[in-house]
């Protein structure tokens, strides 16, 4: 999912929308790398544009509401690094 969100420039937004239903019921998994990628993905495709930026933000505030370790961490990490300045200037640059 965070590859594809990365490298392919031409899907639309539905074609990454249709993932979140997936990272929101995968994110109480302990496993450390299954929470790193899951992780992964909501940030990369909330770094496409702005419209998936706002979606990936609330499916993140979802997520900090499960009483799991690992779908607060997720969450957590999601919206700081969504959230940030950084972020939000290259999404407005686009």
């Amino acid at each position: 999912m965070a590859c594809l969100a990365w490298h392919d420039k031409k899907s639309s937004d539905a074609s990454f929308k249709k993932f979140f239903p997936l990272i929101k019921k995968n994110s109480t998994d302990e496993r450390n790398y299954v929470k790193k990628a899951i992780n992964w993905a909501l940030r990369q495709i909330g770094k496409r544009n702005r419209s998936l930026n706002i979606e990936a933000i609330r499916i993140a505030k979802e997520i900090q509401k499960i009483n799991s370790k690992a779908a607060k961490w997720i969450a957590a990490d999601a919206i700081r690094e969504l959230e940030s300045k950084a972020v939000k200037e290259r999404i407005a640059a686009r």
